[in-house]
């Protein structure tokens, strides 16, 4: 769908977006406005990463999104971001994107009310909207630690922790590769002109998400260590338990070993007390071993 959202007469610039192009459209606006024939290549590529260059006499960016909709174990480039194109001149703006954004029609709705005078205003405003659909996930992301986490310490078996830390991990790591990938793009509207007040803000944006996105990638790679290491210590402490109950049954299997070979010339084995002399030196034997491992400590 093409469609103008500012015009030349009443905002001094044009604004045209492109929502799930057609191949004759985006050939169409690509040779009106002289687009290089590399960059509308770039913009058909879904997982095209983050973007900034300039070409004959335009910019061309290229932004991903954090996706509105997406399935719970998503972890690619694709499942986890949507991309925006953005063709910006002094004269004009084109954005192109495959799924319908809110940010867009936001940003569209409110183009009077911002009282946007260049395209240079308006590229800042839709790369700090674009770099805002970011902070929300952030905080569902450290909740989502702070669960797990808890679930962790407390051994909690309701759900399949390694798992979901995996896919948290990949969440956080993908997104700081977007972020880092983004930077270029935002260093540029921020010097381009000389910047301003609000191309710093987006920069103080964008470093805050960076330095969050960081502190959410520490904290997701210590508690999987944590995970590890809980995990470690629950299997040391089940092979106690389990050499504990070997110990006390190995001089047990021994004496039972001795007297079930049923030699003729055994002389316990017609003896009138045999049987309960061996029970009592099982059981003192029994009871010699619990009390070393009492004064060892490991009971």
């Amino acid at each position: 769908m093409f469609k103008q959202i500012a015009t030349k007469e009443e905002d001094g610039f044009e604004w045209f977006d492109l929502s799930q192009p057609q191949n004759e459209e985006l050939q169409q606006v690509a040779a009106r406005f002289k687009l290089h024939e590399a960059s509308v290549h770039d913009c058909l590529q879904a997982d095209h990463l983050p973007k900034y260059e300039k070409v004959n006499g335009y910019s061309f960016i290229i932004f991903r999104i954090y996706a509105e909709q997406q399935e719970l174990e998503a972890d690619t480039v694709q499942e986890l971001t949507d991309k925006i194109a953005i063709f910006y001149s002094a004269d004009y703006i084109i954005t192109i994107h495959r799924l319908d954004q809110s940010l867009i029609t936001e940003l569209a709705d409110a183009l009077r009310l911002y009282k946007c005078k260049t395209t240079g205003q308006l590229l800042n405003m839709l790369i700090k909207s674009c770099l805002s659909t970011y902070d929300k996930p952030s905080a569902k992301i450290a909740k989502a630690i702070d669960y797990y986490e808890e679930n962790v310490f407390l051994r909690s078996r309701k759900v399949s922790l390694l798992k979901a830390l995996y896919y948290l991990r990949r969440k956080i790591d993908l997104v700081r590769r977007m972020l880092i990938l983004s930077y270029d793009i935002i260093d540029n509207v921020d010097t381009e002109d000389g910047g301003n007040v609000n191309t710093r803000d987006t920069r103080d944006l964008y470093i805050k998400l960076q330095n969050v996105y960081d502190s959410l990638y520490d904290n997701i790679n210590q508690l999987l260590n944590a995970y590890f290491s809980t995990s470690s210590q629950r299997t040391n402490e089940t092979m106690r338990v389990l050499t504990i109950f070997s110990v006390f049954f190995m001089p047990l299997t021994f004496i039972v070993g001795i007297y079930g070979m049923n030699f003729r010339f055994m002389p316990e084995l017609d003896w009138k007390y045999g049987y309960p002399t061996v029970m009592l030196v099982m059981i003192a034997i029994t009871i010699a071993i619990y009390f070393w491992f009492k004064k060892k400590g490991w009971l």
